[in-house]
């Protein structure tokens, strides 16, 4: 099933970009955005300080201790504003909305972007907050969720995952692009409307710059072989912790899982990232990642509160080892607990899993998975 979408791109009050995405025979009509916002100022608010006992840069940006939190769905900031008075979505209705976080982390990439300072090792090294933080909106549905979605929209949003991450590869002053979503209070989401970010590093993040590490070390050691390909190998001939499966893609919860709730999506290629898919396999991303979420859904009696996270990579000669894949986490380790990330974890990064990666795939393979009347076709 390809997706094809209308796209219109328009400004805020404040002179940040907003495109809209439609699904096929529906038209977005935005109308002009007139709060009175202030403008927004001429360099990056935020700047990146290179933390020289780890090696990682890290963003300090202020500003965004003044972000909505928890507003009451009337005063949502993410739903359609019919009279584009009331909300950063200056609409009646949308299928799919992308537009510049009002409170950025990072922003300012674009032409002639500057690139990082080389750090010092001897003194401090600091530099502007560049790249670019976007909002993505699932849904004008306020009370719905990505599990929600019907087939058709969830791929309408794998594809403008797809159309963003292409633009913003494409940008100078980004090296890394992350699509990722942040879902419920446990996790520390402050906006319950189904959305997700996208995120445009300076950088290497640290985890993605540790995983490349492996895998050229391993390439080194196995000359021709990839490491994130041998691990999906690995998992699909064990078969024991594979939750889901279809032609192009595979979810299976990981042999060293860190996370109560954890589930990777591989393709089942290599694949740097989602530019490099087919309208085939961007359709079976669509009904694998469905999959896991409804499952996910389906383990408690409340919603699972999880973080996905898109995992990319350029094909240069930096990152060419990577391989495009999902991580999908969840704090909750019951239906009544929450996994804290405490000492072990937050200081040492040494994580300590309270359920076997075994046991959850076991789990998540027996999840119920609701029908087209909506309700649930087997329980656990």
């Amino acid at each position: 099933m390809t997706n094809s979408s209308e796209d219109l791109s328009s400004t805020l009050a404040d002179g940040r970009e907003i495109t809209f995405y439609s699904l096929p025979g529906n038209t977005v009509r935005p109308v002009e955005d007139v709060r009175p916002l202030p403008p927004r100022p001429h360099t990056t608010p935020s700047e990146v300080r290179y933390d020289r006992a780890t090696g990682d840069w890290v963003a300090i940006a202020a500003l965004r201790q003044d972000r909505t939190y928890k507003p009451p769905a009337d005063l949502c900031p993410l739903c359609p504003s019919p009279g584009g008075d009331s909300s950063e979505v200056p609409a009646a209705d949308y299928d799919v909305v992308v537009f510049e976080n009002r409170f950025p982390s990072l922003s300012g990439a674009g032409s002639s972007a500057p690139e990082l300072p080389t750090p010092s090792s001897a003194e401090p090294t600091s530099a502007p907050g560049i790249g670019r933080c976007e909002v993505i909106c699932f849904s004008s549905d306020h009370t719905t969720s990505f599990a929600e979605l019907p087939v058709a929209h969830a791929r309408l949003v794998v594809g403008v995952w797809r159309t963003r991450t292409e633009a913003l590869l494409a940008t100078d002053g980004i090296e890394q692009v992350f699509c990722f979503e942040n879902r419920g209070e446990e996790i520390g989401v402050t906006l319950s409307h189904p959305h997700g970010q996208i995120y445009g590093y300076p950088y290497l993040t640290p985890r993605t710059t540790s995983m490349l590490g492996r895998a050229e070390a391993y390439e080194q050691r196995h000359p021709g072989e990839n490491l994130f390909a041998r691990i999906l190998a690995g998992e699909v001939s064990d078969g024991v912790r594979v939750v889901a499966s279809n032609e192009h893609f595979t979810a299976f919860v990981p042999f060293a899982a860190r996370w109560p709730v954890e589930v990777h999506i591989y393709p089942n290629r290599h694949v740097h990232n989602l530019t490099q898919l087919t309208d085939s396999e961007l359709d079976d991303l669509t009904s694998i990642y469905l999959d896991t979420l409804q499952r996910f859904d389906q383990l408690y009696s409340t919603p699972l509160p999880y973080i996905s996270a898109l995992h990319q990579y350029r094909p240069d000669s930096v990152q060419r080892h990577g391989h495009f894949h999902i991580e999908l986490m969840s704090v909750r380790r019951s239906a009544t607990k929450l996994k804290y990330l405490a000492g072990s974890e937050s200081a040492m990064d040494a994580f300590i899993t309270d359920v076997t990666p075994e046991a959850m795939a076991a789990s998540l393979r027996s999840a119920a998975q609701p029908t087209a009347d909506g309700n649930a076709r087997s329980g656990l």
